[in-house]
Protein backbone atom coordinates (compact mmCIF):
# COMPACT_ATOMS: atom_id res chain seq x y z
CA UNK A 1 0.00 0.00 0.00
CA UNK A 2 1.35 3.43 -0.96
CA UNK A 3 2.22 5.74 1.92
CA UNK A 4 -0.04 8.77 2.35
CA UNK A 5 1.13 11.99 0.69
CA UNK A 6 2.27 14.52 3.34
CA UNK A 7 0.41 17.81 3.02
CA UNK A 8 1.26 21.32 4.23
CA UNK A 9 -1.89 23.36 4.88
CA UNK A 10 -1.45 27.12 4.69
CA UNK A 11 -4.14 29.33 6.19
CA UNK A 12 -4.71 26.55 8.69
CA UNK A 13 -6.71 28.59 11.21
CA UNK A 14 -9.23 29.89 8.66
CA UNK A 15 -12.60 28.42 7.77
CA UNK A 16 -11.31 26.45 4.81
CA UNK A 17 -8.06 25.51 6.50
CA UNK A 18 -9.95 24.04 9.44
CA UNK A 19 -12.28 22.08 7.14
CA UNK A 20 -9.32 20.67 5.20
CA UNK A 21 -7.46 19.65 8.36
CA UNK A 22 -10.56 17.94 9.75
CA UNK A 23 -11.13 15.98 6.53
CA UNK A 24 -7.45 15.08 6.30
CA UNK A 25 -7.94 13.11 9.50
CA UNK A 26 -10.11 10.66 7.57
CA UNK A 27 -7.97 10.41 4.41
CA UNK A 28 -6.03 7.26 3.61
CA UNK A 29 -4.01 8.76 0.75
CA UNK A 30 -3.11 12.09 2.39
CA UNK A 31 -1.82 13.11 5.82
CA UNK A 32 -1.20 16.44 7.52
CA UNK A 33 2.53 17.19 7.71
CA UNK A 34 2.42 20.85 8.81
CA UNK A 35 -0.09 23.63 9.44
CA UNK A 36 0.93 27.23 8.73
CA UNK A 37 -0.75 30.38 10.02
CA UNK A 38 0.04 34.09 9.70
CA UNK A 39 2.44 35.96 11.95
CA UNK A 40 0.60 37.07 15.07
CA UNK A 41 -2.18 34.51 14.70
CA UNK A 42 -3.66 33.38 18.05
CA UNK A 43 -3.37 29.81 16.72
CA UNK A 44 0.43 29.98 16.36
CA UNK A 45 2.21 27.56 18.68
CA UNK A 46 -1.01 25.74 19.55
CA UNK A 47 -2.32 22.31 18.54
CA UNK A 48 -4.22 22.57 15.26
CA UNK A 49 -5.51 18.98 15.17
CA UNK A 50 -8.08 17.50 17.50
CA UNK A 51 -5.59 15.11 19.07
CA UNK A 52 -2.84 17.73 19.22
CA UNK A 53 -0.50 15.83 16.88
CA UNK A 54 0.32 18.92 14.78
CA UNK A 55 1.18 22.37 16.16
CA UNK A 56 0.38 25.46 14.08
CA UNK A 57 3.47 27.41 13.05
CA UNK A 58 4.24 30.59 11.13
CA UNK A 59 7.09 29.04 9.15
CA UNK A 60 7.77 25.64 7.61
CA UNK A 61 10.44 23.80 9.55
CA UNK A 62 13.30 22.59 7.41
CA UNK A 63 12.91 19.05 8.69
CA UNK A 64 9.33 18.72 7.37
CA UNK A 65 9.04 16.49 4.31
CA UNK A 66 5.95 17.08 2.22
CA UNK A 67 4.61 16.50 -1.27
CA UNK A 68 1.99 19.18 -1.70
CA UNK A 69 0.93 22.51 -0.22
CA UNK A 70 -2.77 23.39 0.04
CA UNK A 71 -3.14 27.16 0.36
CA UNK A 72 -6.29 28.96 1.51
CA UNK A 73 -4.73 32.14 2.85
CA UNK A 74 -5.27 35.80 1.91
CA UNK A 75 -4.18 37.54 -1.27
CA UNK A 76 -1.77 39.64 0.79
CA UNK A 77 -0.05 36.47 2.04
CA UNK A 78 -0.26 34.46 -1.18
CA UNK A 79 3.13 35.42 -2.65
CA UNK A 80 5.01 34.09 0.35
CA UNK A 81 3.22 30.75 0.17
CA UNK A 82 3.81 30.28 -3.54
CA UNK A 83 7.49 31.18 -3.15
CA UNK A 84 7.81 28.63 -0.34
CA UNK A 85 6.23 25.91 -2.49
CA UNK A 86 8.69 26.66 -5.31
CA UNK A 87 11.62 26.74 -2.90
CA UNK A 88 10.70 23.38 -1.36
CA UNK A 89 9.56 21.77 -4.63
CA UNK A 90 6.00 21.19 -3.43
CA UNK A 91 3.00 20.75 -5.68
CA UNK A 92 0.74 23.73 -5.06
CA UNK A 93 -3.06 23.81 -4.77
CA UNK A 94 -4.63 27.16 -3.92
CA UNK A 95 -8.12 28.51 -3.46
CA UNK A 96 -7.01 31.95 -2.28
CA UNK A 97 -9.20 34.56 -3.97
CA UNK A 98 -8.72 38.21 -4.83
CA UNK A 99 -5.45 37.59 -6.66
CA UNK A 100 -4.01 40.29 -8.91
CA UNK A 101 -2.95 39.83 -12.53
CA UNK A 102 0.65 39.82 -11.28
CA UNK A 103 -0.09 36.97 -8.88
CA UNK A 104 -1.75 34.98 -11.64
CA UNK A 105 1.37 35.54 -13.73
CA UNK A 106 3.46 34.31 -10.79
CA UNK A 107 1.44 31.09 -10.83
CA UNK A 108 2.29 30.64 -14.51
CA UNK A 109 5.96 31.21 -13.74
CA UNK A 110 5.91 28.75 -10.83
CA UNK A 111 4.31 26.15 -13.10
CA UNK A 112 7.60 25.94 -14.98
CA UNK A 113 9.15 24.15 -11.99
CA UNK A 114 6.26 22.69 -9.93
CA UNK A 115 2.72 21.50 -10.67
CA UNK A 116 0.19 24.15 -9.64
CA UNK A 117 -3.58 24.41 -9.59
CA UNK A 118 -5.49 27.53 -8.62
CA UNK A 119 -9.26 27.73 -8.58
CA UNK A 120 -11.71 30.24 -7.21
CA UNK A 121 -13.95 27.31 -6.32
CA UNK A 122 -13.17 23.63 -5.73
CA UNK A 123 -16.79 22.48 -5.98
CA UNK A 124 -17.55 19.93 -8.69
CA UNK A 125 -20.97 21.55 -9.07
CA UNK A 126 -19.45 24.95 -9.76
CA UNK A 127 -17.10 23.38 -12.29
CA UNK A 128 -20.15 22.10 -14.16
CA UNK A 129 -21.91 25.47 -13.74
CA UNK A 130 -18.96 27.24 -15.35
CA UNK A 131 -19.19 24.96 -18.38
CA UNK A 132 -22.94 25.56 -18.60
CA UNK A 133 -22.32 29.32 -18.35
CA UNK A 134 -20.16 29.25 -21.48
CA UNK A 135 -22.72 27.18 -23.37
CA UNK A 136 -25.60 29.45 -22.37
CA UNK A 137 -23.61 32.57 -23.26
CA UNK A 138 -23.11 31.21 -26.77
CA UNK A 139 -26.73 30.15 -27.27
CA UNK A 140 -28.13 33.34 -25.72
CA UNK A 141 -25.58 35.73 -27.19
CA UNK A 142 -27.90 38.76 -27.33
CA UNK A 143 -29.46 38.29 -23.87
CA UNK A 144 -28.48 40.39 -20.88
CA UNK A 145 -26.24 38.58 -18.39
CA UNK A 146 -26.17 39.25 -14.65
CA UNK A 147 -24.26 37.36 -11.94
CA UNK A 148 -25.48 37.48 -8.34
CA UNK A 149 -23.45 35.98 -5.50
CA UNK A 150 -23.99 35.69 -1.75
CA UNK A 151 -21.50 34.83 1.02
CA UNK A 152 -21.07 35.08 4.78
CA UNK A 153 -20.51 38.38 6.54
CA UNK A 154 -16.75 37.82 6.96
CA UNK A 155 -15.85 37.44 3.29
CA UNK A 156 -13.63 40.35 2.30
CA UNK A 157 -13.46 40.29 -1.51
CA UNK A 158 -16.37 41.15 -3.78
CA UNK A 159 -17.41 40.02 -6.24
CA UNK A 160 -16.31 36.54 -5.31
CA UNK A 161 -13.62 34.73 -7.24
CA UNK A 162 -16.23 32.25 -8.41
CA UNK A 163 -18.47 35.04 -9.73
CA UNK A 164 -15.52 36.48 -11.65
CA UNK A 165 -14.70 33.03 -13.06
CA UNK A 166 -18.31 32.69 -14.24
CA UNK A 167 -18.07 36.14 -15.81
CA UNK A 168 -14.87 35.14 -17.57
CA UNK A 169 -16.58 32.03 -18.94
CA UNK A 170 -19.41 34.16 -20.35
CA UNK A 171 -17.06 36.81 -21.73
CA UNK A 172 -14.81 34.19 -23.29
CA UNK A 173 -17.74 32.49 -25.01
CA UNK A 174 -18.82 35.87 -26.41
CA UNK A 175 -15.32 36.80 -27.52
CA UNK A 176 -14.91 39.85 -25.30
CA UNK A 177 -12.61 40.85 -22.44
CA UNK A 178 -14.38 40.75 -19.08
CA UNK A 179 -12.61 43.88 -17.80
CA UNK A 180 -14.13 45.93 -20.62
CA UNK A 181 -17.73 44.76 -20.11
CA UNK A 182 -17.97 44.10 -16.35
CA UNK A 183 -20.37 46.33 -14.42
CA UNK A 184 -19.97 45.90 -10.68
CA UNK A 185 -22.87 47.24 -8.66
CA UNK A 186 -25.33 49.98 -9.50
CA UNK A 187 -26.27 53.08 -7.55
CA UNK A 188 -28.23 56.20 -8.35
CA UNK A 189 -29.45 57.32 -11.77
CA UNK A 190 -27.88 55.91 -14.92
CA UNK A 191 -27.25 57.93 -18.07
CA UNK A 192 -29.32 55.59 -20.19
CA UNK A 193 -30.47 51.99 -20.67
CA UNK A 194 -28.38 49.03 -19.73
CA UNK A 195 -25.40 48.40 -22.01
CA UNK A 196 -26.39 45.21 -23.88
CA UNK A 197 -22.76 44.03 -23.84
CA UNK A 198 -22.38 44.43 -20.06
CA UNK A 199 -21.95 41.53 -17.66
CA UNK A 200 -23.35 42.73 -14.36
CA UNK A 201 -22.24 41.68 -10.89
CA UNK A 202 -24.05 42.00 -7.56
CA UNK A 203 -22.67 40.85 -4.20
CA UNK A 204 -24.58 40.02 -1.03
CA UNK A 205 -22.89 39.59 2.36
CA UNK A 206 -24.63 38.35 5.48
CA UNK A 207 -24.91 35.72 8.17
CA UNK A 208 -23.18 32.42 7.61
CA UNK A 209 -24.02 31.93 3.92
CA UNK A 210 -21.51 29.40 2.60
CA UNK A 211 -21.80 30.37 -1.05
CA UNK A 212 -24.54 30.96 -3.61
CA UNK A 213 -24.09 31.92 -7.26
CA UNK A 214 -26.83 32.70 -9.75
CA UNK A 215 -26.18 33.29 -13.43
CA UNK A 216 -29.13 35.12 -14.99
CA UNK A 217 -29.71 35.49 -18.73
CA UNK A 218 -32.59 37.87 -19.40
CA UNK A 219 -34.32 38.18 -22.75
CA UNK A 220 -37.59 39.82 -23.71
CA UNK A 221 -40.47 38.07 -22.01
CA UNK A 222 -38.33 35.26 -20.60
CA UNK A 223 -35.17 34.51 -18.66
CA UNK A 224 -32.92 31.58 -17.87
CA UNK A 225 -31.30 31.15 -14.45
CA UNK A 226 -28.45 28.80 -13.60
CA UNK A 227 -27.79 28.48 -9.87
CA UNK A 228 -25.43 26.72 -7.51
CA UNK A 229 -25.91 26.66 -3.75
CA UNK A 230 -23.30 25.32 -1.34
CA UNK A 231 -24.72 24.42 2.07
CA UNK A 232 -21.57 22.90 3.51
CA UNK A 233 -18.01 24.24 3.23
CA UNK A 234 -16.77 20.65 3.14
CA UNK A 235 -17.62 20.44 -0.58
CA UNK A 236 -14.76 22.87 -1.29
CA UNK A 237 -12.39 21.11 1.10
CA UNK A 238 -13.10 17.72 -0.47
CA UNK A 239 -12.47 19.14 -3.93
CA UNK A 240 -9.18 20.72 -2.87
CA UNK A 241 -8.00 17.45 -1.32
CA UNK A 242 -8.99 15.53 -4.46
CA UNK A 243 -6.91 18.02 -6.46
CA UNK A 244 -3.99 17.60 -4.02
CA UNK A 245 -4.08 13.81 -4.38
CA UNK A 246 -3.92 13.98 -8.16
CA UNK A 247 -1.51 16.86 -8.67
CA UNK A 248 1.18 15.42 -6.39
CA UNK A 249 2.04 12.83 -9.04
CA UNK A 250 2.01 15.20 -12.03
CA UNK A 251 4.92 16.97 -13.76
CA UNK A 252 5.36 20.76 -13.57
CA UNK A 253 2.57 22.71 -15.22
CA UNK A 254 -0.56 24.66 -14.48
CA UNK A 255 -3.66 22.48 -14.17
CA UNK A 256 -7.29 23.54 -14.09
CA UNK A 257 -9.37 21.96 -11.35
CA UNK A 258 -11.68 20.45 -13.97
CA UNK A 259 -8.73 18.62 -15.48
CA UNK A 260 -7.65 17.19 -12.15
CA UNK A 261 -11.08 15.67 -11.54
CA UNK A 262 -11.30 14.19 -15.02
CA UNK A 263 -12.29 17.06 -17.30
CA UNK A 264 -10.04 18.54 -19.98
CA UNK A 265 -8.76 22.06 -19.52
CA UNK A 266 -5.05 22.49 -18.87
CA UNK A 267 -4.02 26.12 -18.94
Amino acid sequence: MQAPIPVVVRGASGRMGQAIIRLLGGCSDLRLAAALVREGSPAAGRPITKGGEVIADTALDGSVRAGVMVDFSLATAFDRGLALAVERGLAFVSGTTGLSAGQQAALDEAARTIPVSWSANFSIGVTVLTQLAAQAATLLADWDCEIIEAHHRNKKDAPSGTAIALGEAVAGARGVDLDTVAQQGRDGMSDGPRDPAAIGFAAIRGGDIVGEHTLLFAGTGERVELRHVATDRDVFARGALAAATRIAALPPGRYAFGELIGERGRR
